[in-house]
């Protein structure tokens, strides 16, 4: 259990920035292979791209749908005796009441922690003895539920017939619930202690307005003191139902072997009415803000500055993953050529985006000492107009396409990253070459799509702007780019 709330602590800290569907390869941090040097930092093995790069057929994943309705897809892999299984149950945080804001993750979270036929000691033992790993998890934001599943092939008759049992039968016992909720409100307690995490949750707060479901990192305190066993058991008998999922499989067996043992294991798993469901309007903040939590005596100040960015299916989409990667997407990013090589002041700084149904967020952020907010703050806003302002170099662009391509290359032997492929092509109906393009997408953008994307989601008139530290030492420098607003932390949050 304790294993299971540190992990969902760390997804929380990036609730907004991943999820397996939504965060795929090559849209976060990392370097480019080589390039020119640039501002004292010399890249080299700058081999170009090979031309038969951009042109890949990926294997398509054979499909079935089983006599519930649930939908199955497998990439067959006869490598390894191994299989990997993602099951998606639409719906995740998105679908949680308005006044349940976390109970997708707390369902998610107590699976495993006792069924009709099991208790959590008997389920965790059973899983140790097959070499299986199971991992269930949601976040309030989260259009899906995520149930990952690996073993050996010969185990897994075995493997699945006990995960179909957790998968159907859970009973949240309530002195599981309770061990839940003590567990993650102590570590969420640490986590509050820290300014990256408060930066982040007053982050999500200003771009969302506190009403979407994404404005929660995790979930309100009062709400999860409140969750009962019957809340969970409610939320997991509407929505965890087969014709609202999809399994995504990856290893060695054939899809009618696969078809076979589902059937079996999954068998009396009925379909059922899936409630509707509906999120708040979303529109981009109306104004620039600059928010300052005090953290009086604080030697940091986190920043956090961005807005609203884009769906997943967005025709942006690839323009913004080139211009983030040359922002701060890794070692040869601009950010961080200046923050912290040239300038010294951070030893950590980057630019993330995400999207999902609903627009994503697109942010840069760093943690500095108190004593060069002013310095850092000032070349953070800087290279984020510049970015707007001026078109990127030929250089840039191939270093970062070049990055981009060869990371998604060295991707595809994962298998993991095979089915979130998937998994991102089914949920957002994405077509179905859409992974086959990818390199020649990339390699398509142009400086002047890079500078439009960086203008638009990056709008000066929009921006909003994040401090967390010693509001005595850096209330004047905040200042300088608006009028400065309290914000206080989000513990005692509805």
């Amino acid at each position: 259990m304790i294993r299971t709330i540190r992990l969902l602590l760390a997804t929380a800290l990036l609730a907004a920035m991943s999820c397996a569907a939504q965060q795929l390869p090559g849209e976060t941090a990392g370097g480019p292979a080589g390039g020119e040097s640039v501002t004292g930092v010399e890249l080299k093995g700058k081999a170009p791209v090979n031309p038969e790069t951009l042109r890949v057929v990926l294997p398509k994943p054979k499909e079935a749908t089983l006599s519930n309705g649930l939908r199955v897809a497998l990439l067959e892999d006869h490598k390894l005796p191994t299989f990997s299984m993602q099951l998606l149950v639409h719906g995740g945080g998105l679908a949680d009441p308005a006044d349940r804001h976390g109970l997708a993750m707390a369902t998610a979270a107590l699976l495993s922690e006792g069924t009709k036929q099991r208790s959590s000691r008997e389920i965790a033992e059973q899983l140790a003895s097959l070499g299986a790993v199971f991992n269930a998890g949601a976040s309030p934001s989260s259009g899906e539920t995520s149930i990952g599943i690996t073993g050996l092939i010969e185990n897994a008759d075995a493997i699945l017939a006990l995960v179909a049992d957790v998968i159907r039968n859970p009973q949240f016992p309530e002195g599981e619930l309770d061990k839940f909720k003590s567990r993650f409100l102590s570590q969420l307690q640490y986590q509050r202690s820290l300014p990256g995490f408060l930066a982040q949750e007053q982050f999500m707060r200003a771009v969302y307005g506190g009403e979407h479901p994404a404005s929660y990192i995790v979930p309100p305190e009062s709400v999860l003191q409140a969750l009962t066993p019957a809340d969970l058991a409610a939320y997991h008998r509407a929505w965890y139902r087969p014709n609202n999922s999809i399994l995504i499989a990856h290893g060695d067996l054939t899809l009618q072997e696969l078809v076979v043992k589902l059937e079996r294991a999954f068998a009396g798993w009925s379909s059922h009415e899936i409630p509707g469901r509906a999120s708040p309007a979303l529109a981009p903040p109306e104004k620039a803000r600059v928010l300052l939590i005090d953290r009086p005596g604080s030697v940091q100040t986190s920043l956090w500055v961005g807005g609203l960015g884009i769906e997943r299916d967005s025709e942006d989409y690839f323009a913004v993953l080139v211009m983030n990667h040359i922002l701060g997407g890794g070692p040869a990013s601009r950010l961080f050529i200046n923050l912290r090589e040239d300038k010294g002041y951070t030893y950590g700084v980057s630019s993330a985006f995400t999207g999902s149904t609903f627009p994503g967020i697109m942010v840069a952020s760093t943690d500095v000492r108190t004593a060069v907010t002013e310095g850092a703050l000032h070349e953070l806003m800087a290279e984020i107009t510049r970015i707007g302002t001026e078109p990127v170099s030929e250089i840039e662009l191939k270093n970062a396409k070049r990055a981009l391509v060869g990371r998604f290359a060295r991707s595809l032997d994962s298998p993991q990253a095979l089915i979130a492929n998937v998994a991102t092509q089914k949920i957002y109906g994405l077509p179905d070459d859409y992974w086959d393009m990818y390199p020649r997408h990339v390699e398509a953008i142009t400086p002047a799509d890079v500078q439009r994307v960086a203008r638009k989601y990056y709008d000066p008139q929009r921006l909003q702007i994040i401090a967390v530290g010693d509001g005595a030492s850096v209330r004047k420098v905040l200042a300088k780019y608006g009028e400065v607003e309290g914000a206080a932390p989000a513990a005692n949050a509805r």
